[in-house]
């Protein structure tokens, strides 16, 4: 019969699908007071992949919006994004592959009318971003409370650019700013 104590079976998952990716912190950015941009910087080319970790409200008078992401200042047609939605009653699903964004369209959160002091999360991939021979594929899963009623979406995009990677600017869809205790969190994957 097999160990079953929980370092067994830990060390038999990682053994059946490799090593288990290691996370590092670049940098994470707390607002003070409300701020239109954030942005991240000089990002090293040390890591496999980049992930952002996210708790946000907005300050735009509306119950939600979204997080418009750009690369290395890019605000060219440059972004086809896809999204799937749910919120426990009606699921949505929207593809915009022909027609590339100015920006990279990820997950949403709540505004200023949504319930109070209630923020989203949404943690975003973006894989092999210093990898020079494709574009950059991002994805995002991502939601809030809605008063009882939450909403999930599952985000797509893709910045067509084999460039790599060297900064990350978020900003709001509608034009508010973050609120106070607004978190961005970068990370670097390393993979053996």
């Amino acid at each position: 019969m097999p160990n079953l104590m929980p370092g067994s079976i830990a060390s038999s998952i990682t053994g059946r699908l490799g090593p288990s990716p290691s996370f590092e912190s670049i940098s994470t950015v707390t607002v003070d007071t409300a701020q239109s941009t954030i942005s991240f910087t000089s990002i090293p080319a040390t890591y496999k992949h980049l992930q952002l970790r996210v708790s946000a409200r907005s300050t735009y008078a509306d119950t939600e919006s979204f997080l418009k992401v750009n690369f290395n200042g890019d605000t060219g047609s440059n972004y086809p994004n896809h999204f799937l939605t749910g919120d426990g009653t009606n699921t949505g699903g929207y593809g915009y592959s022909t027609s590339q964004y100015a920006y990279a369209f990820l997950s949403s959160y709540p505004a200023a009318n949504a319930t109070s002091s209630i923020f989203g999360s949404a943690i975003i991939d973006i894989l092999d971003y210093k990898n020079t021979n494709k574009n950059k594929t991002v994805r995002s899963f991502g939601g809030f409370d809605r008063n009882n009623a939450g909403i999930v979406r599952l985000n797509s995009s893709v910045w067509l650019s084999a460039n790599a990677i060297t900064s990350i600017s978020i900003t709001d869809y509608r034009t508010g700013n973050f609120a106070q205790y607004s978190s961005f969190a970068l990370y670097g994957i390393r993979t053996a």
